[in-house]
């Protein structure tokens, strides 16, 4: 088992997992349907394709079983298979997922979301988080009679659509037409922010962005955007794909108590099920709706937008979520976790170059080099040395499922990868240690 690699010269061996990736390939462009979760994101030869998960823990296809973060690029925060989600979806698989009308469960999830969300008036659900941000941005299109989205620039991605993918390295196939109407905002800069909205006056429609990331807003920063919006007539939309339930159950939102327009949910509300949500003011919400006089906007119209068994599962997430106090078990888990990471690398003397950051629910890690900058180096040998001890860990994102005993042994691991990357800074040369060719980012221009 991949849990029981120790020592510095243990390796993983995947074969069936390599023969798995070059199917994939075969058949799938990018191997993968979600481009973080390619094998370019990890080690040469050591992307884990797997088989099965059980709470914190997946086996691959080679038997290997690991300690996950990040589940589901972090949707999955209960754990997989929580008892509580199966069971609520194998109640309603067996009456049907999908009607020619909609379903009952739809006024009943709906009436639960704004029940855990009360900042929020009126809430559309659909598949991904992609649909519901653009919806938003329709929506504030639509509203304001302006063209232009502004987006906050810090934050990595808010769309598959034209309007944000246009802006990436990866705009290949978007017209430049459609990209110049997406303009770019700092985190925490009020005045800049100010200054855009002055400079394209009358011209943007909506501000996005995540109301926290790895960065904590500072005191002001979104109640300063809210009455920017408010001043410059144009929607304020957050991003709460990610802080939604980690954060607080209502989201960022209920926890620093500044009210968006718009806001956009998804990832921790179906527990790994495809579910998000649209949410926010009913005069908004109401021009995608049959009950006012104005053009109707095309808001949100899915196929499979409120199947039974999503919107059920999502039912049960927010149902656990507050029986059982899952965000502050989330923030105890990660807080523990941070503080063991960062003894386990100062122990090393890596302390400044393995730097955890982020919420205590959301944590990441940056991997710098001899000279503190970011390395997709040294993060390949950083990740070569977790895998090997048993750690799936794109991140350090944490799920209510784990242990006491998973942690432990997650700071074990990551204090042996601690000693090796020392070995590679002190010879100032991480290549002996890659065995191929690094890790590389999402967003980039060449393959």
């Amino acid at each position: 088992m991949a849990t029981e690699n120790n020592a510095e010269t243990e390796e993983l061996s995947l074969p069936r997992s390599r023969q798995a990736n070059e199917r994939l390939h075969a058949l799938i462009p990018g191997g993968a349907h979600t481009y973080a979760k390619g094998d370019d994101q990890y080690p040469e030869n050591l992307a884990p394709v797997i088989s099965h998960g059980r709470g914190a823990h997946v086996w691959d296809i080679d038997g290997n079983r690991y300690i996950e973060y990040g589940s589901g690029l972090r949707s999955v925060s209960l754990g997989h298979a929580h008892p509580r989600v199966i069971e609520a979806v194998r109640r309603e698989l067996h009456r049907g997922s999908n009607f020619v009308r909609p379903s009952v469960l739809e006024v009943e999830a709906a009436e639960r979301f704004l029940a855990t969300v009360p900042t929020a008036e009126m809430v559309k659900f659909t598949k991904n988080g992609s649909d519901a941000t653009t919806a938003a941005v329709r929506l504030a299109r639509a509203v304001t009679g302006r063209p232009r989205v502004a987006v906050c620039g810090d934050h990595p991605f808010f769309s598959v659509d034209d309007w944000f993918i246009g802006t990436t390295p990866m705009s290949a196939g978007i017209p430049a037409a459609t990209t110049e109407l997406t303009v770019s905002f700092p985190y925490g800069d009020l005045a800049t922010t100010e200054e855009l909205l002055t400079r394209h006056q009358g011209e943007i429609a909506c501000l996005i962005l995540e109301p926290a990331t790895h960065t904590e807003p500072t005191a002001g920063y979104l109640a300063g955007l809210r009455e920017l919006a408010d001043r410059h007539g144009c929607v304020l939309i957050f991003d709460e794909m990610i802080t939604g339930f980690r954060w607080s159950e209502a989201g960022a939102q209920g926890l620093y108590g500044v009210v968006p327009d718009l806001s956009t949910f998804g990832k921790a509300l179906g527990n790994g099920f495809a579910v998000s949500a649209l949410a926010g003011r009913r005069d908004l919400m109401e021009q995608g709706g049959l009950r006012h006089s104005g053009d109707r906007v095309f808001l949100l119209s899915t196929t499979h937008g409120a199947e039974t068994h999503s919107l059920a599962a999502a039912m049960a997430v927010q149902t656990t979520y507050t029986k059982e106090g899952i965000t502050a078990r989330l923030h105890a888990l990660g807080e523990r976790l941070a503080a063991g990471v960062r003894d386990a690398a100062a122990s090393m003397g890596v302390g400044d170059h393995i730097v955890v950051r982020g919420r205590a629910s959301n944590l990441v890690f940056a991997t710098l080099d001899e000279n503190r900058r970011p390395s997709q180096q040294y993060r390949t040998l950083f990740l070569r040395r977790l895998l090997a001890g048993g750690l799936l860990a794109p991140s350090f994102v944490v799920s209510s499922a784990l242990g006491d005993a998973d942690i432990d042994r997650t700071v074990e691991v990551v204090a042996q990868a601690c000693a090796v990357y020392r070995k590679a800074l002190d010879a100032a040369d991480p290549t002996p240690w890659l065995a191929g060719r690094p890790v590389k980012p999402v967003f980039r221009r060449l393959s």
